[in-house]
């Protein structure tokens, strides 16, 4: 079934109004007719099954059938502090992550960053379209929630942020151990709220580092093999996917 994001106030009695930039895509694109099944979820991880009961010019009116719970999200909120890359590698990264489980996404301007963000009305239009992708990975993947995509910020700023989490992670290259690195990863799925530090192109510089332990972040080793920033991140996602999934 097709997938949409709500809010409560769109919610009365026991039917949903759509509004706004879905009405277009669910009549024009999806052609969807009176009788037609519909998910609308309320983005706090409960679902609502409905039929469309009626298509206007400006609203599509959904009856609700059931209530249910999502069930597609992690026991644990994980939230992605990655190094910003060049070019499109960003949009990769974000809607991957989303489809892995993610809870949020924090940019952060290490000194490899390449990428300057100086112009905000160029920034704020760059967040607007990495929240889209955001969604569209969301509603993709039968996400029970729509993941923040956060402002860039300084890598003190990103830990200051994570400090707030219950455990952290950051993945280096000439960090070794894999057993002890093994150990680190199941002992992040038993957490709560877990972070996860993956550097731009050409990784974290040595000193990065040295702050990150200083700050509280665990060092681990992905293996033997160097994997770039967009490779990396999805890597102990989907480890840690694997292993929360009951």
């Amino acid at each position: 079934m097709y997938r949409f994001y709500i809010t409560k106030n769109q919610i009365e009695n026991n039917e949903i109004r759509i509004t706004g930039s879905d009405v277009n895509h669910m009549r024009n694109v999806l052609r969807l007719e009176q009788g037609d099944w519909v998910v609308a979820c309320n983005g706090e991880g409960k679902d609502y099954v409905t039929r469309v009961s009626a298509v206007e010019r400006d609203a599509v009116m959904l009856q609700i059938q059931k209530v249910q719970e999502t069930g597609t999200e992690l026991p644990a909120r994980i939230t992605l502090f990655q190094g910003v890359p060049k070019k499109e590698k960003m949009e990769f990264i974000i809607q991957k992550a989303v489809e892995l489980g993610v809870y949020e996404i924090v940019p952060v301007l290490t000194k490899r960053c390449v990428v300057k963000f100086s112009d905000e009305k160029k920034m704020k239009k760059k967040l607007e379209r990495w929240q889209a992708i955001a969604e569209a990975a969301a509603k993709q993947s039968d996400r029970g929630m729509i993941p923040q995509v956060h402002a860039p910020v300084t890598l003190d700023a990103a830990f200051d942020m994570a400090r707030s989490l219950e455990y952290n992670m950051i993945p280096y290259e000439l960090q070794d151990g894999i057993s002890q690195s093994r150990e680190c990863v199941a002992h992040a799925c038993g957490k709560e709220s877990v972070g996860i530090f993956i550097g731009p192109e050409g990784g974290f510089e040595a000193d990065e580092i040295e702050r990150a332990v200083a700050a509280g972040m665990e060092p681990i080793t992905l293996g033997k093999r160097i994997l770039r920033t967009e490779t990396a991140g999805m890597a102990l996602l989907a480890i840690m996917m694997f292993q929360m999934q009951e």
